[in-house]
């Protein structure tokens, strides 16, 4: 009978509650996001921000290694003077990897 009893007391038991089993993967998901998606986020509208503010005379380098001064911009496009023949190539204004800084003359 004792046995009984032990089986019956097992039975009536309340279950945990089932959003305790979710707990880790809401932490893993919170660690993720602040630690990868967050970072990315903050980059991106870096990178939006200064293709925004570029303009004439800047120094710049493209995602493809070329150093060069913009010349004229022409919406989504821009026009770079590269040293030492001031050959100008046009590029993607997407394809400016970051601002050097602006040419003294």
């Amino acid at each position: 009978m004792p046995i009984a009893c032990f089986i019956l007391l097992l039975q009536a038991e309340r279950p945990a509650n089932p959003l305790i089993g979710f707990l880790p993967i809401l932490l893993i998901f919170a660690i993720f996001y602040f630690l990868l998606f967050l970072p990315m986020q903050r980059q991106r509208k870096r990178q939006q921000k200064m293709l925004q503010e570029l303009k004439s005379g800047d120094h710049v380098l493209t995602t493809g290694g070329l150093i060069g001064t913009i010349v004229r911009l022409e919406g989504d496009r821009l026009v770079l003077r590269t040293k030492p023949d001031n050959v100008r190539l046009e590029i993607a204004r997407h394809a400016v990897a970051a601002v050097l800084g602006s040419e003294q003359q």
